[in-house]
């Protein structure tokens, strides 16, 4: 096996998949990367058996084979390396060389054979969407997904096919998260799947242009293909709960503000909150909010805002870092609060459209 290639495009592909490579490894050949060279190209894959990603790029001068270096000494070598640098990897034996100008790196190597890796899916539905669509719809529910919890479904993020749409939705138990979208997707059936979190984390990192996805759902797999990677991940085996019956129905009582304003409102009240509830009062009157926050040296914040709302006399707690978070992933310059009575989750949106969603449920101050 032998290639040459600038430094910076081979740095790329290195730092693509370097990211899913666990630094402590029940199996020693997960803390490598597959290296293979065919038909002009290289091509690096990393896992941890529940999250695969594999990049490809152009090469020159190169013979066909494969091997598995150690992927964070191989990733820091090259990103050390000059801006420029021209790259020369050989392999002989089970020692691989890898050369730029004066500098020459002896690296020992594991049998390609020995890395596991997913072939075959089961594809059952392939769905197509823009980059930008997909990461739109993790960055506005991911915050949300549980971290830990003995319900272990509740750790990752439930991917929702319906017709004519596609949702994401995560939730902690505490709050709920949901985005969707119906632009460019054509679905032929209802499915819903579950990933687990440090593939939704994987995918956020790796969203970053505007071109197009292809997501092939599995019976036991995720797969997202785009031009320069394949990241496949494992899907959690469980039942989502059934997060509808958590959006509060008849929530008819209406509090709309500006975003910016209420998340500073909240951002400053918070500072003298409870540090281990993080608790804050909401009372509403007509055209007012008033948020409260006291901890117990007997200190107290509040803030007043201008509202429109026609509510008299409803007074509710929730937790003040779920409700930034929440505002924090909308986009719109005015949000509802749409509130049922004082025991009643807090649906917040944007003023002009329902495609994000969040539930906050009260906290007993």
């Amino acid at each position: 096996m032998r290639f040459s290639i600038q430094r910076e495009a081979l740095l790329k592909p290195l730092t693509q998949v370097v990211g899913v490579v666990e630094r402590r490894q029940t199996l020693p050949v997960l803390a490598n990367v597959l290296v293979e060279v065919t038909n002009g190209s290289v091509g690096f894959t990393g896992s941890d058996l529940e999250v695969e990603l594999s990049a490809r790029c152009a090469v020159e001068d190169s013979v066909d084979g494969a091997t598995t270096l150690p992927a964070r000494k191989l990733f820091d070598i090259v990103r050390a390396l000059p801006d420029g640098s021209r790259v020369d990897l050989s392999q002989t034996g089970e020692r691989v060389t890898l050369k730029a100008g004066r500098s020459r790196f002896t690296l020992s190597t594991l049998p390609a054979t020995e890395f596991p890796t997913v072939d075959d899916i089961d594809v059952v539905e392939r769905v197509t969407l823009t980059e930008a669509t997909l990461k739109e719809l993790i960055d506005r529910t991911a915050f949300a997904m549980a971290h830990q919890d003995v319900r272990y479904y509740l750790n990752g993020m439930l991917l929702d096919l319906r017709e004519g749409a596609l949702r994401c939705v995560a939730t902690d138990g505490h709050r709920l998260a949901l985005c969707e979208t119906t632009a460019d997707v054509v679905i032929k059936a209802k499915r819903q799947i579950i990933i687990p979190r440090k593939g939704v984390n994987e995918l956020q990192r790796l969203l970053d242009s505007d071109g197009a996805l292809e997501l092939e759902f599995g019976k036991n797999h995720l797969r997202v293909t785009r031009a320069d990677f394949v990241f496949t991940s494992k899907l959690i085996d469980g039942r989502f709960p059934d997060y509808e019956a958590v959006i509060p129905i008849g929530a008819d009582k209406i509090v709309q503000l500006p975003r910016d304003e209420l998340r500073m409102a909240l951002q400053r009240v918070a500072i003298l909150s409870n540090e281990k509830y993080r608790g804050v009062k909401l009372d509403v009157v007509p055209g007012r909010l008033t948020i409260v926050a006291h901890n117990p040296e007997q200190e107290e914040a509040t803030e007043v805002l201008e509202v429109q709302t026609v509510v008299d006399g409803l007074s509710v707690g929730f937790n003040v870092n779920y409700l930034q978070d929440a505002l924090s992933s909308l986009r719109g310059v005015n949000v509802m609060l749409c509130l049922r009575d004082s025991n009643s989750s807090c649906l917040v949106r944007d003023a002009d459209n329902e495609r994000s969603r969040h539930v906050v449920m009260p906290l007993r101050l």
